[in-house]
């Protein structure tokens, strides 16, 4: 009799973890099933964002001149990848910069960061903002061992443009007005047209579309969202995307995991949004899902503090928003970025070194628009060398920042 007590424990064992599993296929939506089916089907990591992941040939795929790039980089060149700014956060002019000048590109040799975001100041004619993005690449080849920079910027049509409205361009309506229509012809048109303009200015990535749901009236970004039914903005999302990558240009789906449920204004202060995780999955979700698989190559990262994931960290400090939802259950392998990291909703609480060591341990890849830089890289690079980072945690997305950059012909 004793000898059958192991196989029995062993096997009640076996059957608790099955029907464990069984429990959470049972609380995913219907409308979510494709998430788990592609999540299914992706290789996963079992370690915590701040555990050690040596990115071997094995676990990560690593192209040969990626490969030999980051045999080059130092740790600081590493991290400073792991950064987006405006140009005057390198300079630290007070004046707006324009063009590319003998300070800026010491500058730049001394932060060699991954890539600026431009705003209507650094533009005052076409061929002035085409002299500074391009000047600002031949800069990033002489001074980064002919690494590239993602040139960004917010360009998503209606009330929200930079190059449109500085430069006359052929204008694209509020995303509200695609979503009433809900027509994927149009709305394709609509993302190629803004990707024409930005193509020929020189930008290779916009941080479009919105793929929050709009689901409170009170959220701050109104006629951003193109609707309040998830499956449209998927859909419209889609469009947007295939119409940006026509000509290009790299998307971004923000605000993950959505502001849409929002009544405050994360620009200025600390947003709590009371959503349960499976109020997420019947909604939220779905809408970025859609344009996951249309092959967003960025996922932009809000600053809410969302209830479901119990941390009671804003969205871009949180390993379950940024891992467990967005890489697990989302199945997202591309680039996750931060919002605005100079937004009150961060500045309020953290100092710029904090919330981006925060970030890196949560999964983000790229911080962008740090308060303080130079602060915010020199407390990562100091958080690597005693040990609360580990250098395979910064290789992880460094590597995954190379390979876009290699795929977008921004290496050599």
């Amino acid at each position: 009799m004793k000898k059958l007590i192991l196989p029995m424990l062993l096997l009640s064992l076996l059957m608790a973890g099955c029907k464990e599993e069984e429990k959470v296929v049972e609380l995913t939506p219907v409308s979510v099933s494709s998430v788990e089916t592609e999540a299914a089907t992706t290789q996963k990591s079992t370690k915590s964002p701040t555990e050690p992941t040596t990115a071997t040939e094995e676990e990560v795929k690593i192209s040969p001149r990626v490969q030999r790039k980051l045999k080059k980089m130092d740790i600081h060149e590493k991290v400073c990848q792991m950064f987006m700014a405006v140009p005057e956060k390198t300079t630290y002019y007070y004046d707006t910069l324009t063009y590319v000048d003998d300070w800026y590109k010491k500058c730049y040799e001394e932060y060699p960061i991954g890539g600026y975001i431009y705003f209507d100041a650094n533009i005052v004619w076409e061929q002035q903002l085409c002299d500074l993005l391009s000047d600002s690449q031949e800069m990033a080849a002489e001074y980064n061992n002919g690494i590239g920079l993602f040139q960004a910027v917010d360009e998503e049509g209606g009330s929200v443009t930079r190059v449109q409205k500085m430069l006359w361009k052929t204008p694209v309506e509020n995303m509200s007005y695609y979503g009433k229509l809900n027509d994927y012809n149009t709305t394709y048109e609509a993302g190629r047209t803004i990707g024409t303009y930005l193509n020929a200015c020189g930008f290779n990535v916009n941080f479009a579309p919105v793929a929050d749901v709009n689901i409170s009236e009170a959220n701050e970004l109104g006629s951003r969202i193109f609707s309040s039914d998830p499956l449209v903005v998927s859909d419209m999302c889609t469009a947007i995307i295939k119409g940006l990558k026509s000509q290009k240009v790299a998307s971004t789906l923000k605000h993950f995991p959505g502001l849409g449920a929002g009544t405050g204004n994360t620009h200025y202060e600390t947003v709590e949004i009371d959503r349960s995780l499976e109020e997420l999955e019947i909604t939220e979700f779905p809408a970025f899902k859609g344009g996951i698989d249309a092959g967003a190559d960025f996922v932009m990262v809000g600053h809410q503090i969302v209830k479901a994931a119990g941390d009671k960290l804003p969205a871009d400090l949180s390993s379950v928003v940024v891992t467990d939802w967005l890489r697990e259950k989302l199945g997202f392998e591309g680039i996750v970025i931060t919002d605005s990291q100079s937004m009150g909703a961060i500045t309020n609480n953290y100092t710029s070194g904090e919330a981006a060591i925060k970030s890196i341990e949560a999964g983000v890849d790229i911080i962008l628009m740090p308060n303080d830089l130079r602060a915010a890289v020199d407390d990562v690079e100091a958080a690597v060398k005693s040990g609360k980072l580990s250098e395979e945690r910064i290789d992880e997305s460094v590597i995954r920042i190379l390979e876009k950059k290699n795929e977008m012909g921004l290496l050599d």
